[in-house]
């Protein structure tokens, strides 16, 4: 972003600019580049935060994790989850409006496009008995623990 102001108040934006630029090259040479940029209609490209969406609600309870991801507008049949170990992979595709050309566009701020999301879960779940559920743009897994990870209680006895 450039700005051209002649005048005191326009070398502070330049001089914000340069910071904000040279902070984002130290997080880039990081590896950490994905977190400096803010979620964007490129979130949906892969290499530009692909996992950005969708947006996640995770809980967990004794038994198991939940998982509630908002995907509105998303075609139900596009939807992909899996699991492998302690990673939930949620994908699909959400289509753009057939209606309207792109230079019709006053502002488009909801992007289209297909999208993958892994989530890293805190232990092993069982895989077996995990279920999704899609209604109303909202995405609702339930990820079993696997026995394993299961606290277990110990009864302790007294002498």
């Amino acid at each position: 972003m450039v700005y051209r102001f002649n005048n005191p108040l326009g070398e502070m934006f330049r001089e914000f600019e340069s910071l904000r630029r040279e902070v984002d090259r130290i997080f880039e040479d990081a590896g950490l580049g994905r977190l400096t940029r803010p979620f964007s209609r490129f979130s949906f490209l892969p290499g530009w935060q692909a996992r950005a969406y969708p947006l996640i609600n995770m809980s967990e309870e004794a038994d198991a994790f939940h998982v509630e991801a908002m995907a509105p507008g998303v075609d139900p049949e596009s939807l992909n989850v899996s699991v492998q170990q302690n990673q939930l992979t949620i994908s699909g595709e959400k289509p753009a409006p057939k209606d309207v050309n792109a230079e019709q566009y006053h502002r488009n701020e909801r992007a289209a496009g297909k999208f993958v999301r892994t989530i890293q879960l805190p232990t092993e779940v069982n895989a077996a008995e995990v279920t999704a559920e899609y209604k109303d743009g909202l995405l609702q897994v339930r990820l079993p623990k696997s026995e394993a990870a299961k606290p277990k209680q110990i009864t302790v006895k007294s002498a």
